[in-house]
């Protein structure tokens, strides 16, 4: 089981070189330099990538990503939908077939009305996307594992959170961005994860994300082994925040790669 965090940013707020002192994040720490948040994970040799955000295409070229087999998007909003489009060289790897895609009905509906010419079996031509649209079930079966998945709550919509527990050796993670709490349904279906990933904006509130202290707080609740922190806009600096967390509780940065 690996995890490669490609970005783990967010559209709210960007870095900026000219800030008032004070605030914002160490612009020479390269941690802090964030693309907008999407996973890849390889479970048992099956390759899923969760979300695409706007950087996509440079993200699979700056950390070597040559396999998609599933496509999993957690919901609709802009930063995690809009590089669907370069998933195309993948349809061209998977012998010109349409990609599998899964996601909630809002995630399928904003994937029809912004990707309407990739709704097909084949791409329409060589070197364009195809998308097999399905609704994300409660359980995905993949040929290296299962992924359960839960409605997290996140302003006016739902999003996916998921729990992927490989077949061969039992390891188990959670993925739970994007979501202002985390309830007891999926606190019951993440029980046992090796790994927890939760989001975690920003240091004031947010009427749909989590707060780094929120997430935190959660995190140390569901007790996994280590968690991480993701979605971070350029008001966390990442030294400054890590060295603040508890010991097992970490701020992801995009390249990280988590494997065991």
């Amino acid at each position: 089981m690996e995890i490669i965090f490609l970005g783990t940013g967010t559209s709210q707020g960007v870095p900026m070189i000219a800030q008032p002192e004070g605030e914002g994040c160490d612009m020479n720490n390269p941690k802090n330099w964030r693309t907008r948040t999407s996973i890849h994970v390889e479970m048992g040799g099956h390759h899923i990538q969760v979300d695409a955000a706007p950087e996509f295409r440079m993200q699979c070229i700056q950390h070597g990503l040559d396999q998609i087999d599933t496509f999993i998007l957690t919901h609709g909003h802009a930063d995690h939908i809009l590089g669907m489009d370069d998933l195309r060289r993948f349809c061209d790897l998977n012998g010109g077939e349409a990609l599998p895609v899964y996601s909630s009905e809002e995630g399928l509906t904003r994937i029809q009305q912004i990707f309407p010419y990739a709704i097909l079996d084949k791409p329409l031509v060589k070197g364009y996307p195809a998308f097999k649209l399905a609704r994300m079930p409660k359980t995905l079966e993949l040929p290296g594992g299962t992924v359960e998945s839960v409605s997290l709550p996140h302003g006016a919509i739902k999003v996916l959170g998921l729990v992927f527990t490989e077949a061969e050796t039992g390891k188990q993670f959670t993925y739970f961005t994007d979501c202002k709490e985390v309830g007891e349904e999926a606190r019951l279906i993440a029980e046992g994860s090796d790994v927890v990933i939760l989001d975690g904006l920003r240091p004031n509130p947010h009427p749909s994300h989590m707060t780094i202290d929120e997430a935190t707080k959660t995190a140390q609740e569901m007790d996994a082994p280590i968690s991480f922190l993701t979605h971070m806009t350029y008001m966390v600096d990442h030294d400054t925040t890590e060295a603040s967390l508890p010991e097992n509780i970490h701020l992801a940065y995009d390249g990280l790669r988590v494997s065991w």
